[in-house]
């Protein structure tokens, strides 16, 4: 998970500020984005499998796919959002490019980015252990479905019980990052 979510903040936010930035990318990559964003991950999952085998790299795969186009947009969103006149504002003052970037549009958009990434992890929560049922012989949803078969009604609800806990620590964490690092929106 933690593989997946690094490589899907580093790149939709890359990609999201490029695209946000540049009405000529955006108009270009939108529509493949939203043509794929609206199917299910777990609708690919067999062709994840067989081009990529049953093990860690196919979850980290379907996660990481899962977990993009809910970035990607919405660091898009968050871009287009930026206020022009303090765009202008900031080039009279001759800042640069990288400086506009740095100094302007990244803490213009971080609220909706952290939103964005709030939806990605639970979406990409939810496929890994969708994942773990299917594609893999470890993990807890594997433990879950093991368990089920064998009738062991404590395994699964404990498996449920740590599946929700992992979760909400995962969203506590988000939440703290928008207070900590966005509470002025």
């Amino acid at each position: 998970m933690l593989i997946a979510l690094l490589a899907t903040v580093v790149s939709a936010s890359l990609l999201g500020i490029a695209m946000g930035l540049s009405p000529r990318l955006q108009a270009l990559v939108d529509p493949w984005v939203e043509l794929l964003r609206p199917l299910p991950p777990l609708a690919y999952l067999p062709l994840i499998i067989i081009w990529c085998g049953i093990g860690e790299g196919s979850k980290i795969l379907l996660i990481y796919l899962s977990m993009f186009a809910p970035l990607l947009i919405a660091t898009v969103q968050g871009v287009n959002r930026v206020d022009h006149s303090r765009l202008q504002a900031v080039r009279s003052l001759g800042a640069n490019r990288r400086q506009l970037i740095q100094l302007v549009v990244l803490p213009s958009a971080l609220p909706d980015m952290l939103t964005g990434l709030r939806v990605a992890v639970g979406v990409g929560w939810s496929c890994l252990v969708a994942a773990e049922l299917v594609a893999t012989s470890q993990g807890l949803g594997f433990m879950v479905q093991s368990a089920a078969q064998f009738l062991a009604t404590d395994i699964v609800i404990a498996g449920i019980l740590l599946i929700a806990a992992l979760a909400l620590g995962c969203e506590l964490g988000l939440r703290w990052l928008q207070r900590r690092f966005a509470n002025w929106h």
